[in-house]
């Protein structure tokens, strides 16, 4: 049953954040402009809730626990869906196009066995053409580099994704790789917009042109064009086995990062690594009227078995990723809120998981950040 929980108004007069999808600026108690809401902003939203499968149902729980804690404007309506169906069951897909937002655990992708990922699904059904991981030092996480503030925009929808394998004779698959025009344009055109409405400096394409030159010219030439109506914005490209040795040597020298659906994966979970692991970035799938919510980087976000049992799951990247849902339905205050609880918490370094270097389960954690929120 979907539980309603009612705003604080005074919560909603705190300074509010910069127009983001993303994370990683500093936050500060001085409120230079009030921010006035209009009439209605504080109605309780309605968030598609899909726990999934291992790690998922605990930290969703967590987000559910601070969300009640804030008295966040947000009731969850909740299904059961789980990575070995054979499709998101049409409740679910039908509760996301009317609440347009969603907050999701991992899925789990069987490996082989002709099952489509229902991640993809998702993605396909709602048209969530932007995934957005935004990976960035934590203060008080010790890691090899400094200064990673990296956002990763990757094209969702097609690419090597597309699901178009067979079997042409018996020893011999072949899968095929479609890139078009529009969705190379619109996710470049999306990238740009996102580094302009935050004042970010540089966008990198990343491709292998030199060997898809047809696949990877396109998306390259669809960049090249969006690029030429931001000037403010520096734009270069990389190619991809490059960057992935740029990444795990230089990463502070990038910025906003632009890729097809399959490099997207790899140079997230890449840079997510680098700066702290998969459990602390926060992510998201937006499209023209939807957006879903989970973590960052889709490794690790199942978990495994030892994990589940000891209930020792971070809860780090899904708390920053509700954040980000937060912003994302205009409640600005109370993304500051929580993304401050969740950063303070790891900073102190008294309560971290496994991964983290410490030995605390997920309530400990999420008890930690509720302690600072109250």
């Amino acid at each position: 049953m979907a539980r309603r929980t009612l705003p604080l108004i005074h919560h909603l007069l705190r300074k509010p954040s910069p127009p983001s999808l993303g994370l990683g600026f500093d936050q500060t108690s001085v409120r230079s402009v009030t921010y006035m809401p209009r009439p209605g902003d504080g109605a309780p939203r309605a968030v598609t809730l899909i726990p999934g499968d291992g790690i998922g149902p605990l930290v969703t729980g967590a987000v559910q626990q601070v969300m009640e804690t804030m008295h966040a404007p947000v009731y969850f309506e909740s299904y059961d869906v789980h990575g070995d169906m054979t499709r998101v069951p049409q409740e679910v897909i039908d509760s996301i196009r009317k609440n347009k937002v969603c907050l999701k655990g991992g899925l789990a992708t069987p490996v082989g066995g002709g099952v489509s990922s229902l991640n993809v699904q998702l993605r396909k059904e709602l048209d969530l053409y932007a995934s957005l991981v935004n990976c960035f030092n934590l203060e008080g996480l010790p890691t090899r580099h400094e200064n990673v503030d990296i956002v990763v925009i990757r094209e969702n929808t097609e690419g090597e994704y597309s699901g178009l394998e067979h079997e042409v004779v018996p020893g011999v698959v072949e899968s095929l790789k479609v890139i078009t025009k529009f969705c190379s344009e619109r996710i470049a055109k999306y990238a740009f917009e996102y580094a302009y409405l935050n004042n970010r400096k540089k966008v990198t394409a990343v491709h292998k042109a030199n060997i898809m030159k047809l696949a990877d010219g396109l998306f390259l030439e669809s960049c090249r064009e969006v690029a030429t109506k931001y000037p403010g914005i520096k734009y270069n490209e990389i190619i991809v086995d490059n960057c992935c040795m740029q990444l795990v040597s230089k990463p502070e020298q990038f910025d906003v990062m632009v890729t097809p659906n399959l490099y997207g994966n790899l140079v997230a979970n890449t840079a997510a690594g680098i700066a702290g692991g998969t459990g602390v970035m926060p992510g998201g799938n937006v499209g023209a009227d939807h957006a879903v919510f989970e973590q960052g980087a889709s490794a690790g976000n199942v978990g495994n078995e030892n994990i589940v049992e000891q209930k020792k799951a971070n809860p780090v990247a899904l708390l920053l990723s509700s954040a980000m849902m937060l912003r994302h339905l205009q409640f600005p205050s109370f993304a500051d809120r929580l993304e401050t609880a969740v950063k303070r918490v790891i900073a102190e370094g008294k309560y971290r998981t496994k991964d983290l270097g410490g030995r605390s389960t997920t309530q400990e954690v999420v008890d930690a950040v509720i302690a600072v929120l109250d």
